[in-house]
């Protein structure tokens, strides 16, 4: 986010730590924690590497970065800070190629804020389109009329499109689908699944508690660290692949036990957006439903491809005693490499 005022510019990036651990090492011990201790050990390495890495300009000369800080926030992640005089200016152009050292496809939400608090542009920036160029709209001519009252400023011109609708949409679908360990949550729900109805009340279910706490998490009115998050929908896949096996069938109730589960996997998908930089400090509204909408659509997608094979196959009598039960050791046992792994390593 770049908030302007009357003579100077402030800018807040933010990045998530196992991002900043991509290209420099924080979690020196390696236990699968970056400490405050850690972090203030690599605090002015990190600084440096981030700050050479970003770049404002205006009409072609750097401005000089000043009051740099960069912290470590209570939801782990990287917080830089800095600002820098603000002169009159016909173009102004943020450069982030630090956007190009992360992994590939990796996206940053950029915000133009007023003096006034006002959002002048909002632009979803990616590898291939790390800059933003602002044009001043040209002042108009003078004529000898009577003095006026002081003009607002002008407004500015940004050359690159607003991040639309669509663009969170697809962000929403293909986090689903690279989302490996909500999507076998989803399998190991659907897999015991006998009827239309059954799998409707599962991912209804599933969908309303995930919406709630995406919108809970990224409108900042409440956090839980991803240390704790990652775990826990791990443990949520063991649980559901356990319960597969121990009730041999498709468990009464269960679209309820689905619903408290739901309410953890949505502080996953929120980490998404508060690494794009969504925030309640900015324009949300629109990021928070398009992004759940695309959610939503990975998930009927993959239902709907999924549910007439699950369905098909379920009418085979050697497919309910070992397939099904096979399945259901996979996924616990999936479930369980990745709590392991999330837990210390």
């Amino acid at each position: 986010m770049v908030q302007l005022h009357t003579n100077r510019l402030e800018a807040l990036l933010t990045f998530a730590v196992r991002e900043m651990e991509e290209v420099l090492t924080l979690d020196t011990d390696q236990d699968g924690v970056t400490s405050p201790d850690e972090f203030l050990l690599n605090r002015e390495s990190l600084t440096t590497l981030l700050t050479t890495n970003c770049a404002v300009r205006f009409d072609g000369t750097s401005a000089v970065p000043a009051n740099v800080r960069c912290l470590l926030d209570s939801s782990n992640n990287v917080e830089l800070t800095f600002s820098c005089d603000l002169p009159s200016f016909r173009q102004m152009e943020l450069s982030y190629p630090v956007i190009r050292l992360l992994t590939p496809g990796h996206r940053m939400l950029f915000t133009l804020v007023a003096p006034s608090g006002a959002i002048l542009a909002d632009r979803l920036l990616s590898q291939n389109s790390p800059v933003v160029s602002i044009q001043l709209d040209p002042e108009p001519p003078q004529t000898n009329a009577p003095a006026a009252p002081p003009a607002a400023p002008p407004t500015p011109t940004v050359s690159s499109a607003p991040p639309t609708f669509v663009e969170f949409v697809k962000l929403g679908v293909e986090h689903i689908l690279i989302g490996y360990d909500h999507l076998l949550f989803l399998f190991a729900l659907l897999i015991v699944t006998r009827d239309f109805l059954s799998a409707l009340k599962v991912i209804t279910s599933f969908t309303v508690a995930h919406s709630i706490t995406l919108g809970v998490a990224t409108f900042d009115l409440m956090h839980l660290p991803a240390s704790w998050i990652e775990p826990l929908i791990a443990a949520t896949i063991i649980y559901v692949g356990v319960e597969n096996l121990v009730s041999k069938g498709d468990p009464p109730g269960r679209w309820l036990l689905t619903f408290g589960f739901g309410l953890i996997h949505g502080f996953g998908f929120a980490s998404v957006l508060r690494e794009l930089g969504v925030t309640a400090h900015g324009g949300v509204a629109m990021p928070l439903f398009s992004f759940n909408l695309g959610v939503e659509l990975g998930q009927i997608v993959v239902a709907a491809i999924a549910l007439p094979i699950i369905w098909q196959l379920r009418k085979q009598e050697i497919v309910l005693q070992r397939a099904v039960p096979a399945c259901s050791v996979l996924v616990a046992a999936m479930g369980a490499f990745w709590f392991v792994q999330r837990v210390w390593f």
